[in-house]
């Protein structure tokens, strides 16, 4: 493939998606719309919430959507398709609609974070790659709001490329790690692709290749003067380093009245380092030189440095942010709601498990989300389609506690899902990657702090409507006859 050539990644599907394709077509269910959701039952590392992210890229993918000579003779190779089916994907385009929760939003378990509405072919065909960008990314920006939480106010950079699970992973990674809250990346083409802006300082090396510490330093700092962040830690932290980063800023910078300058520390007891740093500079004249920090930093760790009295005023955080490594699967799911029968009347579908948290909530739906009057919001309420909601007192069920419930009267409601596709034409106006992260920002503080919390967070509820509860209820009861 050239380097120009655009990569089609409707084959990025699993087979069975494939295979139950031609299925639909030969049992005349190529035309029976079908309703899926996407949601996720747990939060990544037992947090209170997580950030959706992802659904830009989804809508490139359905963009896109289509087969190529190529793809249609691959079929045909494995003698499992029928000419008929390989005909119809030789014309396909997505011709269904999407509703989804914009990017940036704080997100629930169980709730639906897109709904799929489309012919059965349409519908299945997209399962694989919609999980895998939502997962992804809702994953890292999630991630990332931890870690950014943990820095209370301090930036956060994503430093992470080297380490990512491949390429799509460093790219997309650094893109919702922005979305999370991380002020920019080390990923030179995520700031080219998305405008997650892209910096760096040194590394060991450049120190390495000059024949003094001293000499490296002051010809960085000649070369870049507005912009000289100066790795300290290569021989001797506190012995060298930072005394000729300290004389360097005097003979460089000092004469040309610059004053913006910075050190960074990528190993060593890094509160004991800093807090002796931060004395070093002030003394020297150079308080406003920032202290930079990285080495497999993650919330746990940021959070320690800063209660031991640390004095950074950048976290430069790596492989425990892009691979979310303390839990790197998001677990979003793909289940089948309802079908339309041949009137257009919609029949609820529902999966039932011995596991109370797998059963799936039936029927086409919305999701609004609840406020108080100061403008916390404090649930998240799951009603069918054809519900009026808000014109009455809310009765709330929660759906694994059967035993809870809750009327409110009190409340300002917003309806989370939004129209993102409708029949196969995009209706949605897509933002700015710099406007989803506003976006994000601006949702965040609609959190109590309790919900905010890393450890034992406050349950936020996602419950259901009386109506919806009642369909779960008779469809349980009949177990799925």
């Amino acid at each position: 493939m050239k380097q120009n050539d655009k990569l089609n990644l409707t084959m990025l599907c699993d087979f069975y998606e494939l295979t139950m394709g031609n299925g639909y077509l030969e049992c005349g269910f190529k035309d029976r719309v079908c309703y899926f959701d996407v949601f996720f039952r747990r939060v990544p590392d037992g947090g209170g919430f997580a950030v959706c992210a992802g659904l830009d890229q989804v809508i490139d993918y359905i963009l896109d959507l289509h087969f190529d000579d190529a793809d249609i003779e691959y079929l045909r190779s494995r003698g499992l398709f029928t000419e008929d089916f390989l005909s119809y994907l030789r014309n396909f385009h997505f011709s269904g609609d999407i509703w989804a929760i914009p990017e940036g939003t704080p997100i629930f378990p169980g709730e639906p974070i897109m709904t799929v509405r489309a012919p059965a072919i349409d519908a299945q065909l997209i399962e694989t790659y919609v999980l895998l960008e939502l997962n992804h990314q809702s994953l890292i920006a999630t991630k990332a709001s931890r870690i950014c939480r943990a820095a209370e106010g301090r930036t956060v950079l994503e430093f992470g490329s080297r380490r990512a699970q491949g390429t799509d992973a460093a790219i997309t990674g650094a893109r919702a790690a922005y979305i999370g809250g991380c002020a920019g990346t080390a990923c030179t083409i995520s700031d080219q692709m998305y405008g997650v802006k892209a910096g760096g300082t040194m590394a060991h090396s450049w120190v390495q290749m000059f024949d003094s510490e001293y000499e490296a330093f002051k010809t960085y700092c000649e070369v870049y003067p507005t912009n000289a962040t100066l790795l300290v830690d290569t021989y001797d932290t506190l012995g060298s380093g930072i005394p000729n980063a300290i004389r360097v800023f005097n003979e460089v910078l000092k004469p040309k009245g610059i004053t913006k300058c910075g050190i960074r520390l990528d190993s060593g007891d890094m509160a004991y380092l800093t807090r002796k740093a931060r004395k070093m500079l002030d003394k020297a004249g150079w308080q406003s030189c920032t202290i930079t920090c990285s080495n497999s930093l993650d919330e746990h760790l940021i959070t320690d440095l800063i209660r031991q009295g640390a004095f950074i005023d950048c976290f430069g955080v790596g492989e425990r942010l892009i691979t979310a490594r303390s839990e790197s699967v998001f677990g979003g799911v793909y289940k089948l709601t309802a079908v339309e029968d041949a009137e257009g009347n919609i029949i609820p579908k529902i999966k039932i498990s011995e596991n109370a948290a797998k059963i799936t909530n039936p029927g086409f739906k919305k999701v609004y989300r609840v406020f108080d009057d100061s403008g916390k919001c404090y649930a998240d309420y799951i009603a069918l389609c054809d519900e009026e909601v808000g014109k009455e007192p809310l009765v709330l069920f929660d759906p694994v506690d059967t035993w809870k419930r809750r009327v409110e009267s009190d409340y300002v409601l917003r309806e989370l899902l939004v129209p993102i596709f409708a029949r196969g034409e995009l209706v949605y106006e897509r933002p700015t990657l710099q406007q989803i992260r506003a976006h994000a920002d601006a949702e965040l503080d609609t959190l109590w702090d309790e919900v905010k919390r890393f450890d034992n967070p406050h349950n936020y509820y996602v419950d259901l409507s009386p109506k919806l509860w009642d369909l779960k209820q008779e469809l349980l009861l009949k177990r799925g006859k």
